[in-house]
């Protein structure tokens, strides 16, 4: 109709020229629109126009006019007055007006605008300059000519479209919807734009480049043949492939989205040419990136058609819909290897394509089965050799690995064994290492231990990888660099607080190491650093098998190292590297001056390090050869150099300090190596060391007496020979040494000239630095001697160290002299010690030696008449001695108050009484000094123990307890802080626990407690047994996985030197629980206080039962309801048999009530246990169990299977009662009135027990039943000859089986065992609730008796898997599903893409994403301008863009931002072009689409509307949908064409808005798809 107006309009006028003028002034939108159409028309060449060269040149000059005058300024700005919708509108005739003002002036004005428009660009202005300029280019680029002109073009699209940000997003969508189009059909701009894209350089970023190439796709993919001269064919690009590749993997879901549109066209393209092309190969020996045949056609359809069902499944990230897809990558596989050739068909980088966008899926489990799919796929199918492989395993593969929960335990596993990611990547790195060439053997492991120092990996992926390096078969391939990797691996495993995951890591990049490393690569030295970087004591010790093996290694490579650059010999055994190595380090040159600071401990631990690997290594030859006496030549040949030094330290006062410094150093690294008894290399050192001792003794006593230490550099030299001193009297008392006498005279020397030095008063009013330095040598000295003491009691000594702390000044801090800054100002800069901690420093060790006394003190008391002077003699002076406790934990810091806490152990005992207040604020301030630590992991654990040994020792327990005042509440509020501090922080609970259950059932022998018996403490502090035996949190996933993870390692034993070298610390959760059951079963029913304690505990736990259920009636299984439910009652099964008939008779109506509660299946198995044990061993509670069945049916609904079950087991119950018949009877009574009950599990159960009596009633022979013989064979002959496959016959089969029925036997199977680790696992219990017997054998703190007999399962017990039976009809075929190998059928979500072709000519509303592939050919639109709900609009918008309606019509844009529309939509909302039309707009909005052709077509039931299936949708249809409430108001019915309703046959009237334009939409899309199928 427009057409034939404006031709119509025109043939009446006869000069166009005026027409054109006089619709341009003034311009209204309705102006711009006919001036946009009279243009069309005009460039269309309109027949009814005069023909005339004349008049065609005054049009171009009109033409010409109105281009520059007119339509440029309104893309820049509009008609001023022109706002909002309308401002559109003549932007949009505008934009039309120009293009065809261009097609009638030509290449002329097409120049002019886009010169105009470049200036602007050029000279920025904002964005709407920016896109007025753009939209002139586009008008102008078809008809471009000059060169320079559609260059600059080029260059200024491309730039648009590169160009980042908000703002320039929109530009480059405009570039990419319009100017890239209209340049591609400029055949000159073409190769340029080409060109630009994807020329030579720096890759460019796959997101622009997409955009670009989707908006080209026209031109760059043609439809005429290769090679026929239609210029860019993007199929024969390699970079073209490589830009898909990159996008197919972009994190953008819209970069991906361009990505597969791409490579849909070009197979499209070349499947429906049946094309014959090669894309040339990155090289020589590569396959190409994409090649088409037509002889395998078919084959290269169905490779691909595979491979993009993939990837658009992989869009779902929903992992159900993906499994069963996963299969179709081994076909993928088989099509792209050749047999014949042994290698790629198919570039290998398409799949590694897919992999990548596993491993970044935000699904995790996605990306762990993709890995695992990955590494099993290279393990098995043997691929060929590609370089992009390497790269990909380097890069993302690695990138995956680097995620912690990957690492997990499958269901099935059990706990302690490896992780099936740690199976497959040991087998997948030793396979993949073995396909490679030898020469790229080592670049591959080199780049991928470097990839392992690239970032911060966390302790279980760095584990598990390093395990797969050390399992990879020996090959010599690493060189210095790579062993430097594996030096900077250790130091990346030094992060993580995990002692036991680091040390094992360690011990496996040394294994690396050894099974690896080229030796004739690398260096000594260079090896020797390496092994520096292992701790001793988490990893390399001399006392395990990796010490060993490592020893091994070095004697079989002896002489085959590379020679070091500072070698004089060609081959360097490990014996001369030593020997240099020794004799380098004591050399000291002449010109060293004195140095105020201690040499770095790092040469001295290297040499002592190659000292006792060689002195093992010639240990193991001689054990090797068969020699018994060792002469330990070479041995003694490196400790030759050393002993010459030390036997001078003594006499010569002229050494150098920094050589006694190295040389004591070294001593201390050598003796500290010692870790077993018969160690024949430090029984050699020992004797060795006879001649120098008292030289070195001398020098020591000399040092630390005779004022020569007077910097505060010299502190680390005291702490370096007290240490020295300390370990030559552990060492030489374990060897039986023969200087102890001159051990004990320098012991009395350095105590008197100590005690000397601390009690000289310096007259001087301001102390000098050396003075104070003086001060803290010799109270640090005096420390080392009361530790020393322990082992060599001296009596004399301690009196004199009892008599000096008696009147020492406790708490005396030093006065920092004011000569510090000028006479040590250089040792000051850089030592470790500011003033501070050397004052603190000096308080603690006077508390040390306070500790000593006081501990020795009751001992010496009875030796020694006059005890006057002892400190403790009086209350007053404990008191005293305790408020200057008080004030030293708020001078010392947190670390330093270990002493402290140990003397107040000593002094709160006895004050407790007398100055209980006093007490508390002890209590108190020690509490908050350990909360202050709780974050510190390596001081916190030593503090907690003496804070627990302080608070929780027996006589402050037992006195508390005795008064019941604020102490004893005070304890207690810190027993439940300490639980609160274990949920956060593992291992709290379990110190404190195992510290009480030791001290009350293994008292001391030197117990100072006043308590006849310690045990009255557990009865008094019950609550920590009732908590510790219900204590448990519920882990998140990554403390289960750490778990494991320790698991596994510690199940390795010996084989992980870790486990050898880290101490256990039984922090695990479990530990509580195993110390509070050994403890529990430690108790002996016959000793009266033990009796009242587990009867207490009894009822306790019984009352936590009765509080949790009343507090949730349901609970959900595995909650911490269930769990703490559980543990109740398996700590009360623990107990039953230590309660006598008299307790048991008032508890078990208690046992009963829990049982007709609503429980879980795990506490159902252990109340019906307690009850059948119960009635076994007393008989006469019989009746009390019977009154169960004598409740109402409502009462029983829930809760008469736990009853019916304990009947099950009649036979058990019967054994110890002399009325048998009479039970018997009573038992069929009761059991056959439930076997007709209406509910069909009560029947079975009812069946089950009517089963088990009857078989004892016909085993005793009973006769007076046999009125009762016909029903109840009946019944049961009934029950087992169910016919059919129904569930009756397969549920009555179940419980038969079922463990608790058919294998469980409740007096035999009674253990630790059953109770904790296999009742839990067959009740499928969580698995961190399961405790192996393993645990209890592995806690030694509290040990079990040797007759303790009930430990272990029954083997057919244990051997069962869990089975339970009403739960098995969920998910039965899974087990089927998961094995087969491939699926017939997988979901597969539909893309057409083949209706997404780029237009060049967007006539709706512009939206941004949807013009960035185009709309579909669609005539529908949908109008929901009335409803208001974002739910609704947001499932509209979806369903319209799957079906692909060519518009939404909305009453506001801001619906698009709500959440909710946005969780609905999908991002539908990217890809539908989105119009705004308000409810008062719409009566004019429906006018103008019925002037365009459509038909309204109003969802709605009225007198007259259509039936949905009989009416027939027009091409051009226009759905309009009414208001959730009100439906389409009436002033709008008469607005319409035609009214359909959906037919229903229900009772409700109307259904929801959103199903009902669903149900539309798609019955229009029906009709449309067979009329095309049609025509």
């Amino acid at each position: 109709m427009e057409v034939v107006l404006a031709d119509a309009l025109l043939s009446r006028c006869g000069d166009p020229v005026e027409v054109l003028r006089a619709v341009c002034s003034p311009l209204s939108a309705e102006g711009a629109e006919a001036l946009r159409l009279l243009l069309q028309r005009l460039a269309a060449g309109c027949p009814l126009l005069p023909p005339g060269e004349a008049e065609a040149g005054a049009l171009r000059r009109a033409a010409w006019e109105v281009a520059l005058e007119r339509c440029r300024p309104l893309l820049c700005g509009g008609e001023a007055g022109v706002c909002g919708g309308e401002r559109v509108r003549v932007a949009r005739a505008a934009r039309g007006a120009l293009r065809h003002c261009v097609q009638l002036c030509g290449a002329p004005l097409a120049g002019r605008l886009a010169r105009d428009a470049l200036a602007e660009l050029a000279a920025g202005g904002g964005a709407g300059a920016e896109l007025a300029a753009v939209e002139a280019l586009v008008a102008a680029a078809p008809r471009l000519e000059e060169p320079e002109v559609v260059a600059r073009c080029v260059a200024a699209a491309l730039e648009l479209v590169r160009e980042e940000g908000e703002r320039e997003e929109e530009a480059a969508a405009v570039v990419a919807g319009r100017l890239l189009p209209a340049l591609g059909g400029n055949g000159a701009a073409l190769p340029l734009v080409w060109e630009g894209l994807l020329g030579e350089g720096e890759p460019p970023r796959a997101g622009p480049v997409l955009l670009a190439l989707s908006a080209l796709a026209d031109a760059v993919l043609p439809r005429s043949p290769p090679g026929a001269g239609s210029g860019v064919d993007a199929r024969l690009c390699p970079r073209f492939w490589r830009v898909v590749q990159g996008g197919l993997t972009e994190r953008d879901g819209l970069c991906r989205k361009r990505a597969r549109y791409l490579l849909k066209r070009a197979l499209d393209l070349s499947g429906g040419q049946r094309a014959e092309l090669r894309c040339p190969p990155d090289g020589p020996d590569e396959s190409s990136l994409f090649w088409w045949c037509a002889e395998e056609n078919e084959k290269l359809l169905q490779f691909w058609e595979t491979y993009i069902l993939i990837m658009e499944t992989l869009e779902g990230n929903q992992i159900h819909v993906i499994k069963p897809v996963l299969p179709k990558l081994n076909s993928l596989y088989d099509h792209a290897i050749s047999g014949e050739k042994g290698r790629w068909l198919f570039h290998p980088s398409w799949h590694m394509c897919i992999y990548k966008r596993m491993f970044e899926s935000e699904n995790k489990t996605l990306t762990k089965e993709g890995v695992l799919h990955f590494l099993e796929l290279c393990e098995t199918k043997h691929l060929p050799n590609a370089l992009d492989f390497s790269e990909f395993i380097i890069g993302p593969l690695m990138d995956a690995l680097s995620e912690s929960s990957l690492y997990s335990r499958t269901p099935g596993q059990s706990v302690g064994a490896c992780p099936p990611l740690g199976i497959r990547l040991q087998k997948f790195l030793a396979s993949y290492l073995m396909l490679l060439p030898e020469e790229e053997k080592g670049s591959f492991l080199l780049k991928f231990i470097q990839k392992m120092t690239s970032r911060h990996w966390c302790a279980v992926p760095i584990l598990f990888l390093s395990m797969a390096l050390a399992n990879i078969p020996a090959c010599k391939v690493l060189g210095t660099e790579g062993l430097h990797a594996l030096r900077d691996v250790l130091q990346c495993t030094m992060i993580t607080h995990q002692i036991l995951l680091r040390g094992a890591a360690q011990c496996y990049l040394l294994q690396s190491a050894l099974h690896l490393t080229d030796v004739e690569k690398v260096s000594l030295p260079e090896v020797a650093n390496f092994l520096l970087s292992l701790r001793p004591e988490e990893s390399l010790r001399r006392d395990t098998l990796l010490w060993m093996e490592l020893c091994s290694w070095l004697q079989v490579n002896d002489r085959g190292f590379r020679k070091s650059l500072n070698s004089e010999h060609q081959e360097i055994s490990l014996c001369q590297y030593v020997h240099s190595l020794v004799r380098g380090y004591l050399k000291t040159p002449p010109s060293e001056g004195e140095n105020c600071f201690m040499p770095d401990w790092f040469e001295a631990k290297l040499v002592a390090t190659m000292i006792l690997l060689a002195a093992d290594g010639e240990q193991m030859r001689n054990e090797y050869s068969g020699k018994s006496n060792i002469e330990w030549i070479e041995l003694e040949a490196f400790l030759n150099p050393l002993l010459d030094v030390l036997m001078k330290l003594g006499s010569n006062a002229y050494i150098p300090t920094l050589k006694t410094d190295k040389s004591l150093q070294l001593l201390l690294k050598l003796l500290q190596s010692s870790h077993k008894q018969d160690d024949g290399v430090l029984v050699f050192i020992l004797k060795s060391l006879l001649t120098p001792m008292e030289s070195i003794l001398q020098f020591i006593l000399r040092r630390l007496t005779a004022n020569e230490l007077n910097t505060v550099g010299d502190l680390d030299r005291c702490d370096l020979y007290l240490d020295l001193i300390r370990e030559m009297v552990n060492l030489g008392l374990k060897v039986t040494w023969e200087k102890t006498q001159s051990l004990k005279n320098f012991i009395l020397c350095l105590t008197n000239a100590s005690i000397h030095n601390l009690q000289e008063r310096n007259c001087e009013e301001e102390p000098t630095l050396k003075d104070q330095i003086k001060k803290v040598c010799s109270m640090a000295s005096l420390t080392a001697v009361c530790e020393i003491m322990g082992q060599i009691p001296e009596a004399h000594l301690v009196d004199a160290l009892r008599r000096f702390v008696s009147c020492w000044p406790f708490n005396e801090v030093l006065k920092k002299p004011s000569q510090t800054a000028e006479s040590s100002s250089s040792c000051e800069e850089t030592t470790s010690q500011g003033w501070g901690r050397i004052v603190a420093r000096y308080v603690r060790d006077q508390w040390i030696c306070l500790r000593f006394i006081l501990n020795l003190f009751p001992t010496l008391s009875q030796e020694n008449e006059d005890t006057s002077e002892i400190l403790s003699s009086t209350a007053e002076e404990s008191i005293k001695i305790l408020e200057l406790a008080l004030e030293a934990l708020t001078i010392l810091p947190s670390d330093q108050v270990l002493p402290v806490f140990d003397c107040m152990k000593v002094l709160v005992p006895k004050l407790l009484e007398a100055a209980e207040s006093l007490c508390i604020e002890a209590f108190d301030l020690a509490w908050k000094i350990i909360s202050s630590l709780s974050n510190t992991q390596l001081i916190f654990w030593s503090n907690l123990k003496a804070f627990v040994q302080f608070i929780f020792d027996t006589e402050v327990l037992a006195v508390a307890a005795r008064a019941k005042g604020q102490a004893y509440a005070k304890i207690k509020e810190i027993i439940f802080k300490l639980i609160d501090m274990s949920a956060t922080k593992t291992g709290v609970f379990n110190v404190v626990l195992t510290h009480c259950c030791q001290s009350w059932i293994f008292p001391l022998v030197n117990e100072r407690s006043a308590l006849t018996n310690p045990f009255l403490n557990a009865g008094n502090y019950c609550e920590l047994i009732t908590e510790a035996c219900v204590f448990g949190t519920v882990f998140r996933r990554d403390q289960r996985l750490i778990q494991d993870v320790h698991a596994f390692i510690e199940s390795l034993g010996e084989k992980c030197a870790a486990n050898v070298v880290t101490e256990s610390t039984f922090r695990d959760d479990h530990y509580v629980r195993v110390c509070a059951i050994k403890f529990l079963c430690l108790l002996d029913e016959s000793n009266t206080l033990h009796k009242a304690f587990m009867e207490d505990i009894f009822i306790k736990l019984l009352d936590k039962d009765e509080l949790v259920s009343r507090s949730r009636t349901r609970y959900y299984a595995n909650s911490l309801h269930h769990r703490i439910k559980n543990r109740v009652w398996q700590t009360l099964l623990v107990l039953l048999p230590k309660l006598d008939q008299t307790f048991l008779c008032g508890t078990l109506d208690k046992v009963f009530q829990a049982g007709f509660g609503n429980n879980q299946a795990s506490v159902k198995y252990f109340i019906e246990w307690i009850v059948i044990l119960s009635l076994h061993k007393y008989p006469q509670f019989l009746n009390k169990f019977w009154d169960c069945f004598s409740y109402d049916e409502e009462k029983l609904k829930t809760s008469i299977c736990t009853f019916l079950s304990v009947l099950a087991h009649f036979d058990i119950i019967l054994q110890n009662t002399s009325e048998k018949k009479a039970a018997l009877k009573k038992g069929l009574i009761v059991v056959l009135q439930w076997c007709f009950n209406h509910n069909f599990s009560v029947r079975l159960y009812a069946l089950i027990a009517l089963k088990k009596i009857w078989a004892v009633c016909r085993m005793l022979h009973v006769e007076e039943f046999e009125a009762l013989t016909p029903v109840i064979e009946s019944s049961l002959q009934q029950v087992e000859n169910m016919h059919g496959t129904g569930n009756a016959r397969r549920n009555w089969q179940r419980i038969q089986d079922h463990f608790f029925f058919a294998t469980f036997h409740p007096l035999e199977d009674y253990s630790l065992e059953t109770i904790f680790y296999t009742l839990p696992r067959l009740s499928e219990l969580a698995e961190d609730e399961w405790i192996s017997l393993s645990k209890f054998d592995r806690f030694p703190e509290i040990p079990l008796p040797p007759t303790f007999q009930w430990s272990r399962s029954t083997t057919k017990l244990l051997d069962l898997k869990p089975s339970d039976w009403s739960q098995q009809d969920m998910g039965s075929n899974s087990a089927e599903t998961d094995s087969q190998t491939e699926w017939t059928d997988v979901q597969k979500k539909i893309i057409p893409w083949k209706n997404s072709t780029p237009s060049s000519d967007l006539e709706m509303v512009f939206q941004d994403r949807a013009a960035k592939l185009g709309k579909s050919n669609s005539r529908l639109i949908v109008v929901a301008s009335l409803i208001d709900k974002p739910t609704n609009l947001g499932g509209l918008c979806r369903t319209s863009e799957i079906f692909g309606a060519s518009a939404l019509v909305v009453g506001s844009l801001h619906y698009v931002q709500d959440k909710q529309f946005q969780h609905l939509s999908v991002s539908a909302e990217q890809w539908l072009p989105l119009v705004e039309v308000k409810p008062s707009q719409l009566v004019d909005y429906l006018q103008q689409k019925k002037t365009e052709g459509y038909t309204i077509i109003g969802v709605e039931q009225t007198a007259k509307s259509f039936d949905l299936t009989e009416y027939s949708f027009p091409e051009k249809s226009l759905l309009l949908l009414g208001n959730e409430h009100e439906g389409i108001p009436a002033n709008l019915i008469h607005h319409l064409d035609v009214c359909v309703e959906i037919p229903q046959q229900g009772i409700i009237r109307s259904l929801n808005v959103h199903v009902s334009g669903a149900l539309l939409i798609w019955e229009y899309t029906r009709q449309q798809v067979i009329k095309q199928k049609q025509k």
